[in-house]
């Protein structure tokens, strides 16, 4: 009977789809969710020196602006998670990408710090939605094979994000006493994004199917399919009727549960998900904490290293620039071999830089090492976007990748204070020698304990049983055949 088979063919439907125009304006119009939140992320490291300057502020409270800041994507990622999975990812995407400009906005007129903390808790919040409903977005609707290697073309266009932050900082901040201003509000071109996924994304057919709209699935895959040059199967009226379920011992079903069932946070700690959560959430916090401290801090750094504001601006937008070369530089490892594996590799090779980078102070040196920190940092963030969004069946999937990256945030709030401390009691070095450790321990805990997701379809990979993984296994499995 081929009515119980309609979840796993919708899913099959679209991994065997050819790479076409569909899947380009895909990737182009979520990429500027990406790079928005990059620009958010990057944008006030280039401006706190100069804000220091003119409002008197002291490091502590450049450290706290960060840390609210944090709060406010925390925020996002749950909220935005929740939302997706509830009412729909293009809606939400859209909601958030409005509450990020409105953000955006009042960063532009603030007049104190304490104004600047509010104005960046809501751009955060917004910007921390829509990248988070972004990675998941284009997971639902790639073919497999060709997951991880889209999701890291969209993270090298959403990567332009930091050297723009970083070059108009260099260029606008040391000339205009409210060239700052500028810099806060460049998020106020994300409209341009929206119009284009307002335009080019359709609701994701996984959702639309988890949540019991079969109909509304199927016409929105069988759109793609005539899009793409290939003709859709003709349709049989009881394989899309939206009570089937797939049955038990369907291999690749995506274990949703009830289609129309509410979304709750408890099941992120079902026995099914609290492992995949407890991985996902362990990598994003410790990278996200390594990662954001190198971008946010080093040009404070610097310039308390003697460093006069021009050169520090031009030596950190260098540094930025290498960032998008990153990304470019993980397409074609990403769908070669296992994503833990390779991100592992990448994480130490990362932790040597900041060691590295923690050693000197000449400039020459620190261009050098820091744009190769740079860019191995950003050659890791499509690993983790990629994992973070496969490894949890469809009807959470949002839930489940938002509030493991929102839970980074949370430490985040008191990162800076902890770098800061760090920095005032133990120096510049000390700073680096914890990132460097930090970076190492999100490769570890995948490897061990994650499940392997690399060219396997998505019903497939939330479907993976939850057995410890062998590091003697993890470490024979080679190329994928």
């Amino acid at each position: 009977m081929a009515a119980p088979r309609a979840p796993l063919a919708l899913g099959d439907r679209l991994d065997r789809l050819p790479l076409s125009s569909f899947h380009r304006r895909l990737v182009f119009a979520l990429a500027g969710m990406i790079l928005f939140e990059w620009v958010e992320l990057n944008a006030f490291a280039f401006v706190a020196p100069t804000l220091r300057e003119q409002w008197g502020m002291s490091i502590s409270t450049v450290a706290l602006v960060a840390g609210i800041s944090q709060l406010g994507a925390f925020g996002g990622g749950v909220v935005g998670g929740l939302l997706a999975d509830r009412v729909g990812r293009k809606r939400t995407m859209l909601l958030s990408v409005t509450v990020y400009c409105v953000g955006c906005g009042l960063c532009v007129l603030v007049q104190n710090p304490w104004q600047l903390i509010v104005a960046r808790f809501v751009a955060h919040l917004g910007a921390q939605a829509m990248a988070v409903i972004a990675i998941v977005t284009l997971t639902e609707f790639v073919p497999a094979a060709a997951r991880g290697r889209l999701q890291t073309w969209k993270v090298a266009i959403g990567a332009l994000g930091i050297p723009i932050a970083a070059w108009t900082g260099y260029f606008v901040v040391p000339h205009w006493t409210w060239g700052w201003r500028l810099v806060l509000g460049l998020g106020l071109l994300g409209v341009v994004f929206a119009y284009l996924v307002h335009r080019w994304v359709p609701e994701s057919p996984r959702w639309l199917l988890s949540r019991g709209k079969a109909e509304q699935a199927e016409d929105v895959v069988r759109s793609i399919e005539l899009s793409c040059g290939v003709e859709p199967p003709a349709p049989t009226a009881p394989s899309l009727h939206p009570g089937i379920e797939s049955p038990p011992g369907d291999a690749g079903a995506d274990p949703a549960g009830p289609p129309a069932s509410r979304v709750r946070f408890a099941e992120l700690l079902s026995p099914s998900n609290r492992r995949r959560f407890a991985v996902v959430a362990t990598m994003w916090i410790t990278g996200l904490f390594a990662y954001s401290a190198f971008n946010t801090w080093t040009p404070t750094f610097l310039s308390e290293s003697g460093l006069d504001l021009d050169d520090t601006l031009l030596l950190s937008a260098c540094v930025a620039s290498a960032a998008p070369l990153g990304a470019v530089l993980a397409v074609p490892l990403i769908d070669r071999w296992d994503r833990r594996r390779t991100q592992l590799v990448l994480g130490g090779l990362t932790a040597l830089t900041l060691l590295l980078f923690g050693l000197v102070h000449a400039p020459v040196p620190v261009l050098v090492l820091g744009s190769l920190t740079s860019l191995l940092f950003q050659a890791s963030v499509p690993f983790l976007q990629v994992y973070s969004a496969e490894v949890f069946p469809t009807r959470i999937r949002a839930l489940g990748a938002g509030t493991s990256n929102a839970l980074s945030r949370i430490v985040n709030f008191g990162a800076p204070m902890l770098v800061a401390a760090v920095y005032g009691g133990l120096g510049y070095t000390a700073v680096f020698a914890m990132l460097a450790l930090l970076g190492l321990v999100g490769g570890c805990v995948a490897v061990l304990f994650g499940p392997r997701t690399t060219g396997v379809s998505l019903e497939a990979a939330a479907d993976t049983p939850h057995v410890r993984n062998s590091p003697e296994k993890n470490l024979k499995e080679d190329v994928l055949p």
